[in-house]
């Protein structure tokens, strides 16, 4: 499988992709239209990035990167990873985490984050398998909290 970086004009691929994946698990989205020209201008910043698996991609993995005090490089942060339903098992998303954690390794990335909700046993298993582990490595539970302070666009 096919794994690259999505460029600017990947924008409307990893839209759909994203749009389809909360339509899927039925979450809030303001729409391919919408995200498309967000990613238009996040892209080329370069601390919102996209990789794509296949052409035409069936896989996409959504992450932003910042700097952090406590490590000497960038920490990415694993948004959103998605393959569409008629390709999962087939080891797309694996391809997009090996390509992640190479590419990663090589710009001097120091931590890779993902969130992963506690009933979501199959994403845990899948992290877990490609050497992900929760906070020291033990099995406890971490919360995630959030305060939306604009409304979202489209909504």
């Amino acid at each position: 499988m096919d794994v690259r970086w999505a460029q600017v004009s990947d924008a409307p691929v990893v839209a759909r992709l994203l749009h389809d994946f909360n339509v899927e698990y039925d979450s809030h989205s303001p729409g391919a239209a919408i995200l498309t020209a967000r990613l238009e201008e996040l892209l080329p910043a370069g601390r919102t990035t996209a990789l794509l698996a296949g052409d035409p991609a069936v896989g996409v993995a959504l992450l932003t990167s910042r700097p952090n005090v406590w490590y000497d490089g960038p920490v990415l942060l694993l948004d959103e990873l998605y393959v569409v339903p008629e390709r999962r098992g087939q080891g797309i998303g694996t391809a997009i985490i090996e390509r992640l954690v190479a590419d990663a390794t090589a710009q001097g990335v120091s931590l890779i984050e993902i969130n992963v909700d506690e009933e979501d046993v199959d994403t845990q298993r899948f992290y877990e398998r490609h050497g992900f582990a929760t906070g020291d490595g033990q099995r406890e539970r971490a919360f995630y909290y959030e305060r939306e302070l604009r409304p979202q666009i489209g909504a």
